[in-house]
């Protein structure tokens, strides 16, 4: 497994070596269907070269009832303007795991 997948991984299975955010689309939905999600977010593993060519584990998709959700892992520079000039090196990347529905794309 790649460094960068590692790095996304622990963003989202802990939360931690980032930031999370969802949207509005999620933020609506009652707190237990959140957390529900948040779970589910967490423990994706489904990745396969199909939905992850790159192995970085940075996006991932499933069923929540009717609604499709997106967990997908951007990588910028300390600012947020940016993108990070190095992915790995977490000093001068910050993470953003953003939850959304799809329909938000």
């Amino acid at each position: 497994m790649s460094t960068i997948a590692e790095l996304n991984d622990t963003i989202r299975r802990t939360g931690s070596g980032g930031t999370v955010v969802v949207t509005s689309g999620i933020a609506a939905l009652p707190e237990e269907a959140q957390g529900r999600i948040l779970v589910l977010v967490a423990t994706f593993d489904a990745f396969t070269e199909n939905n992850d060519p790159h192995g970085e584990h940075a996006f991932g998709s499933f069923d929540f009832g009717e609604q499709t959700i997106f967990g997908k892992i951007d990588r910028y520079d300390r600012y947020l303007s940016h993108a990070s000039p190095h992915p790995t090196n977490s000093v001068v990347t910050t993470r953003v795991l953003t939850v959304m529905l799809a329909e938000e794309c």
